[in-house]
Order: C-alpha cells, then sequence, then structure tokens
C-alpha cells in the first residue's frame, strides 16, 4: 500500500482510534472488552484511576511516528513525557505484539484484552504512567521535566538513534524541561543520534491554562529559533479529522527529511568542522481529551481541564453513567477495528512497522547491547604509603587520573557528567585523554578543552541535566559517573529517585535487563567549605538515600585515595544500583595500603589493626568511622587517647560502605557479624560524615544501643576546614572528651584532666582561628605516630 495515498491514512485513522479505545478501556473496564454484550455495573471498576486528558494526542502521534518509520526505516524509540498516560504505551505496545511478547498471557484476543484492561491501575497490576513493566518504556513517567534529558542520555553514541521525545505543555514549564532545550547544544550530529521533541499544546495542566499554549505561533517560533531549534507546526482545531492527518503526515515526512540531510551533511565532515545544526521539532496543538466526551454535567470537558483524569464518573456504585460510557466507548467504531475474536483487523495492522522496528520493541529501551569495561590496572593507580599517616595526597587527583584511562580504553562507552565542575573536582587529568564535548563556538584560548567530540558532558550548568543523561546513557547499556558538589545533589534528589524507583519496579519483570549502575560522586562536601560556608553545607543526599530499599542503594565514604580509586573500580562494574560516592579533592593524609583499600571494597568495613589496640581483646570502647574528615579526626582522637591512657583497649573500625550495616539489607551483615564487629554492649563512638539520626537508626535494630553518633550537626560558616569539624563537634578534642564519657565512672574521674585538656584546646582553637585565620599549626601538620 502507498503510505502517502489517503487509503493509508485511512486505516492510520482506524489505528488511532483503536489505540483510544484501548485507553478508555484501561481505564473503566472490568470485562466485556469489546462490549458484545449490555455493560452491566460488575464489568466496569468500582474506582476507575488513572488520566485521560493527554492520551488521545499521544496516540495519534504514535500512529504518525510509526508510519514515519515504514517510510524511512527508522531507528526509533518514545519517551512519553506528560504525566500519567501509561495507556499510550500499553495500547500501542499490545496492538503491535510487544506486549504480549513479555507478558504472554495477555493475548491478542478478547481474552487477553479483558486481562490488559483489568490490570491498569489496578493493584497487583501497572501503574497509570510509563514504567518499566511496559515494553518500549524508559522513562518513569510519574516526575516531570526529564523527557527530553532522558531522550538525548540516549542517543550519545548511538549515531542512527532517533528520541521522539512528547513533551506535555505543563511539563514545558518545570525547570529541568526548560532548561533541556539545551541539548542540542552537546549532540553531536557525526556521532550522536537525534532528539526529535514534539511539544503538545493542548492547552490545559490539572486546574489551570498552560503558558506556551496562550502563546502564539510567532512568538513560539522566534521563541524556539533562538534555543537553536525549528518548530513545525500542527493544529487539530477546527478541521475535519483527515486534514490533521494529512498535515501530520506531511510535516514528519518534512522533519525526518531534514532530520536525515542534518546527518548526512555531518557524516561527510571531519570531526573539527562539525557544526550545530538547527534541529527540527514539532509542536501539537490539540484539545485535551480530544474525542472524548465534549461536556458533562453542563461543563465542557473536551479542550479544558476538566480532562485530565476520568471524564465520566461511571463506576460500580454509579452504574447510571454507564450508557455515557458506552456511547463514548462506540464512538470510536470497535467492530471496525478488531475482528470476532479480539484482534486488530488485519487490513489495519498493516500500518504498523515491521518487528524489529517497532518502538515498543526497540531494544534500546531494554539496556541494547551491553558492553563491559575495559578498565585499567587499578594497582597502577594506588599510592603506597610508607606508613599510615605519613602522605599527603589528593583522593580526587588519583581518581582523575584512573577515570582518565577509562575513558582512554573505553572511548565510545563510557562518559562523564557534571554541572561545570570537572576541574573543580580535581579531576581535571581527564583531559589529558578527552574533551568536553560543545557544538557551539569556540573562543580560544579562554574555551579550554572544549571540541566538538568529547567524552565529558560539563558545560551546562545544571545538575538536572548532566544527571538526567546520564541516567538513561546507563539505561541503554552504558556507563558513566555524574560529579557535583555535594550540597547541590540535591537539586537532583527527585531525579535519585525516580532512577531507583525504575530500578526497583524493574527487577520485578522478568525480561527487563541488569543495567549498569548510576554512579554519583559527590565532591566539595560539607566538612571543607572555606570558600563558600554555610549555603555547600549539606549531605543530606545520604539521608535521602538511606530511606529508600537497600538492596538498590550502596553508600560509600571512602576515607584516602586508595579507597576512593578501589570504590570506583568497583562501583562502575556493578549493576542495578544507584552508587552514591562521597569523596574529598583536597590534600588529605593518606591511610590505607593498596591491600587495605581492595579489602575494604570487598568487606565494605574492617577492623583496622594498625589503629587499634585491643589485639584480638574484648575491647574497652569502639571507635568508628565513615568518611575523609572523620577517619582523620578518629585517628588524632585514638593517638590522643593511647597516649594519655596506654593501658585503654580501644578497637577502631573504618566503614566504607556504609549499607553493609544494614540489618535489612540481603548483602548486610547478620547480628552475630555485627556483634563481632561492634560487641554487644562495649560503648560505641561512631564518627560519621551525614547526619547522626542515620548511624542510630541503623543500631537501633542491633543488640548494641551503646552509642555516640558525632556527625553533621547543621552547624556551618565560611571558616576553616578545623573550625567546621570543631563548630559540629566532629574533631579529635571533642571526640576524646565523648570517648572518655561513655567509659566506666572511675574512668571518668580517673581523666577528668584530659577532659579539661580537650576544652582548653578547643579555648584555643577559637582564639587562634579568629585571630590568624587559619587552623592551629599542631592541626595542620599532625601526622599519624605508630602505637606502641
Amino acid at each position: 500500500m502507498n503510505i502517502d495515498s489517503k487509503e493509508y491514512l485511512n486505516k492510520l485513522d482506524a489505528y488511532w482510534r483503536a489505540t483510544n479505545y484501548l485507553s478508555v478501556g484501561q481505564l473503566y473496564l472490568l470485562d466485556n472488552p469489546l462490549l458484545k454484550e449490555k455493560l452491566t455495573a460488575d464489568q466496569i471498576k468500582i474506582h476507575p484511576i488513572g488520566h485521560w486528558g493527554t492520551i488521545p494526542s499521544q496516540n495519534f502521534i504514535y500512529a504518525h511516528l510509526n508510519r514515519a518509520i515504514n517510510k524511512y526505516d527508522l531507528n526509533m524509540f518514545y519517551i512519553e513525557g506528560p504525566g500519567h498516560g501509561g495507556q499510550v504505551m500499553i495500547s500501542n505496545a499490545y496492538l503491535d505484539g510487544s506486549y504480549t511478547d513479555v507478558f504472554p498471557e495477555i493475548t491478542q484476543d478478547e481474552t487477553g484484552m479483558q486481562k490488559m484492561f483489568k490490570r491498569f491501575s489496578f493493584p497487583g497490576g501497572v501503574a497509570s504512567h510509563a514504567d518499566p513493566k511496559v515494553p518500549g518504556s524508559i522513562h518513569e513517567g510519574g516526575a516531570l521535566g526529564y523527557s527530553i534529558l532522558h531522550g538525548a542520555g540516549a542517543v550519545l553514541d548511538n549515531p542512527d538513534l532517533i528520541a521522539a521525545v512528547v513533551v506535555g505543555d505543563g511539563e514545558a514549564e518545570t525547570a529541568p524541561l526548560a532548561t533541556s532545550w539545551h541539548v542540542n547544544k552537546f549532540l553531536n550530529p557525526k556521532n550522536d543520534g537525534t532528539v526529535l521533541p514534539i511539544l503538545n499544546l493542548n492547552g490545559f495542566k490539572i486546574a489551570n491554562p498552560t503558558v506556551l499554549s496562550r502563546e502564539s505561533d510567532e512568538t513560539l517560533t522566534e521563541y524556539f529559533h533562538s534555543l537553536g531549534w525549528h518548530p513545525y507546526f500542527v493544529s487539530s482545531f477546527d478541521k475535519p479529522i483527515m486534514q490533521v492527518h494529512e498535515e501530520m503526515a506531511k510535516t514528519m515526512d518534512t522533519v525526518f527529511e531534514e532530520i536525515k540531510d542534518i546527518r548526512d551533511n555531518a557524516a561527510k565532515q571531519n570531526s573539527d568542522e562539525v557544526t550545530r545544526p538547527l534541529w527540527p521539532m514539532i509542536v501539537l496543538r490539540s484539545p485535551k481529551g480530544w474525542t472524548g466526551p465534549k461536556t458533562w454535567d453542563g461543563k465542557p470537558i473536551e479542550n479544558s481541564f476538566r480532562a485530565h483524569q476520568i471524564p465520566i464518573p461511571a463506576d460500580q456504585n454509579h452504574p447510571e453513567y454507564i450508557p455515557q460510557l458506552v456511547s463514548w466507548l462506540q464512538s470510536y467504531k470497535p467492530n471496525e477495528l478488531f475482528d470476532e475474536n479480539g484482534r486488530l483487523a488485519e487490513s489495519i495492522q498493516e500500518v504498523l512497522p515491521k518487528k524489529s522496528l517497532r518502538m515498543a520493541h526497540n531494544s534500546v529501551t531494554n539496556a541494547g547491547i551491553i558492553k563491559p569495561l575495559s578498565l585499567p590496572d587499578i594497582d597502577n593507580y594506588l599510592t603506597q604509603n610508607d606508613a599510615p599517616g605519613s602522605n599527603l595526597a589528593q583522593d580526587a587527583i588519583l581518581l582523575g587520573g584512573y577515570i582518565r584511562d577509562i575513558i582512554k580504553y573505553n572511548p565510545t562507552n563510557f562518559r562523564g557528567f557534571g554541572p561545570d565542575e570537572t576541574a573543580s573536582n580535581r579531576f581535571q587529568d581527564v583531559f589529558e585523554t578527552t574533551n568536553r564535548q560543545w557544538l557551539l563556538p569556540i573562543k580560544e584560548p579562554n574555551d579550554q578543552f572544549m571540541a566538538t567530540e568529547g567524552r565529558i558532558i560539563d558545560s551546562m550548568l545544571s545538575e538536572h541535566y548532566d544527571e538526567g543523561m546520564l541516567e538513561t546513557y546507563t539505561l541503554t547499556g552504558r556507563h558513566g559517573f555524574f560529579a557535583s558538589y555535594e550540597v547541590f545533589i540535591r537539586e537532583v534528589d527527585d531525579m535519585i529517585v525516580q532512577h531507583f524507583k525504575w530500578l526497583n519496579h524493574s527487577s520485578e519483570v522478568s525480561w527487563r535487563k541488569d543495567v549498569p549502575a548510576l554512579n554519583i560522586i559527590a565532591d566539595s562536601t560539607v566538612f571543607q567549605q572555606d570558600h563558600n560556608g554555610y549555603s555547600h553545607q549539606d549531605p543530606g543526599v545520604t539521608t535521602m538515600l538511606y530511606e529508600k530499599q537497600p538492596n538498590f542503594i550502596r553508600e560509600f565514604f571512602p576515607a584516602d585515595a586508595n579507597s576512593l580509586v578501589a570504590t570506583f573500580e568497583h562501583a562502575v562494574q556493578t549493576t542495578q544500583q544507584i552508587n552514591y560516592i562521597v569523596a574529598s579533592k583536597h590534600p588529605r593524609l593518606q591511610w590505607f595500603s593498596a591491600e587495605e583499600a581492595k579489602q575494604l571494597v570487598k568487606q565494605g568495613l574492617r577492623i583496622i589493626d594498625w589503629a587499634s589496640t585491643d589485639k584480638d581483646a574484648e575491647p574497652d570502647i569502639v571507635i568508628a568511622s565513615a568518611g575523609s574528615e572523620p577517619t582523620t579526626e578518629s585517628l588524632a582522637a585514638i593517638q590522643i587517647l593511647h597516649d594519655y591512657m596506654p593501658s585503654l583497649k580501644i578497637r577502631y573500625i573504618n566503614v566504607l560502605d556504609l549499607f553493609k550495616l544494614r540489618s535489612d539489607a540481603s548483602y548486610g551483615l547478620s547480628d552475630d557479624e555485627f556483634d563481632g564487629y561492634f560487641t554487644t554492649d562495649k560503648p560505641v563512638l561512631f564518627a560519621f560524615h551525614g547526619y547522626e539520626p542515620m548511624i542510630e537508626s541503623i543500631f537501633f535494630k542491633r543488640h548494641n544501643h551503646n552509642l555516640k553518633v558525632h556527625g553533621y550537626r547543621e552547624v556551618g560558616d565560611i571558616t576553616t576546614p578545623f573550625d567546621m569539624r570543631v563548630l559540629n563537634q566532629i574533631d579529635r578534642f571533642n571526640l576524646v572528651k565523648a570517648a572518655i564519657s561513655m567509659l566506666p565512672q572511675e574512668t571518668r574521674v580517673k581523666y577528668a584532666s584530659l577532659v579539661q585538656e580537650m576544652t582548653d584546646k578547643l579555648d584555643e582553637h577559637v582564639a587562634y582561628t579568629r585571630s590568624m585565620g587559619t587552623d592551629l599549626p599542631e592541626v595542620e601538620d599532625w601526622r599519624w605516630k605508630a602505637l606502641k
């Protein structure tokens, strides 16, 4: 059949009606899916839950994308940006057979249709938005603003791939989406694929009009041109539907031919000749709730905010509205769309792309082809410490060298992302291997390490932008990391949460592949912000992640360069995880040998024999730490305690993988193992990088509750590094006082003078820093001495 013929468009219209019918059926029906008998109250849901407003326009777009695939043999997948449009992904995947491929019980007949209807937004079923349980989905649809970013992350290093990204006009008002229009400055048309934004202006959000829908085509053209896009407009208002189909088909032909020309032209150019093209996009104006009920109870439904969720209040408790529901369903003429068995009519099936090109079948939406990383030998990057605490190094610089060579070994499937902080975070050695990818003009000598090709994307000062692209870069089977200042990772709390939810739900379906981990490096941390101060002091991401199911989360607190590099080597090889790594970028004392660092990563925590004096006996006190500064201060406190109290039996534990302590994690320590480290009743003093309640809640579920935690106490300022620790009482002097306070009364009395000396030291510190503007020489020059 001629794809450009009216006959083809008539069949495309029938396909669209079929998707709309299935979408309404999913909202309301439990049984009688083809209305072969009179619909009764027991055949509809008690509580229809879901959304209608954005569905028909998306189904229309999906149908026309299928036509474009058939005409141009496109490698394309669909991202559903508008919120709560789950029926779109399900209806289209069901009709093309992809849904049945992964859920064989959902057959393409009346029985399967009934099961599909029932399970939508139903206990034990599927969500009302795009989620991992639907083939073709790669975008958690419950939150708004990330659709273009997810399309961009997926097409990086996939040069023939097109991400058809539908953007809702409500979604277009979110901060991440507003930033996302700049992705065209970072996608290389020679080496990367194409993001095709399709902005659906249906006019309304939940209860208000949308901003962009009230702007004229002329204003929108100026706006999008200024952002580097060439918008093409299609409107369904005041036109016969077949005319709208003709306009959309013609527009899509123009757009995909334009994309082909851009890519063909880029393919002929040398890499350094490639410039940013003016990419096409589509703006579809269509009414919210298109093809649904026009009015209800005297008020408009279609083309109003009232179409957002359930337009007709028909349910088991309101059977009086069943006739109106049946009338709506029958308006799609299901008898023309499905055969007697409930299968899509053969003539309509002709508009479906061949199986290998169907968007719901595109392998990129299920991790694509995962190529394991080729990793350099880690021993070449670990420091050889003469003795613990004798050498200074910058942890992040050593990690930067390791990342540099990972990029060298993996030039097409590993990337780094961050908001203009690669050099600030001390990873600048990566620029010995690669550049920042950037398609705008480059002005030397002030533009550093920028080129049209590069493995680092950090030239956009937006955490949303960078973390969002990494999400789908990993979901499509590639590897990478996102690095940012610790406090500003809070900007993407929700994005990280949505990614966690994706991993969690995807693990529930057997056909989903395990994807490479999302690796997040938190640098420029809470305990050293001498240039920035209180505004930059917040370790709260650790708390937020702690609240999630532990089997998909790891929180790492490496105390030195060796443990940081070893942690990163481990992290980039993991799957189905979010790895949160807290890293130091400032000169720090180095503690662990290469072998100790590897053991820490493998075990998650270790009793450090050279810092312990219990000698396999029962300790008098356990001192533990997690994090760079907490470790330094704990070890300094241990040395003071040993100098003054040489008979005190101290056990020191360094905790690298905090979740190893959790009793509810499948990989966590058993109670017996935990007691073996921390005892059942001896005092435990824990110095922690984050907020104290996290550690307290961990110990609450264990046997030993004889605990004091010193962590970040929400006290900060622009001050010296050591003074930040003093302000939060995580410094060595306060730790010594805390340790003594946990010992038996006779010991506390005996060493009251040491407590007083520590108080005097704190007073001396305050006076010195306020006078000199720097820390006490004995703090800055302190080095570890072997315990005798």
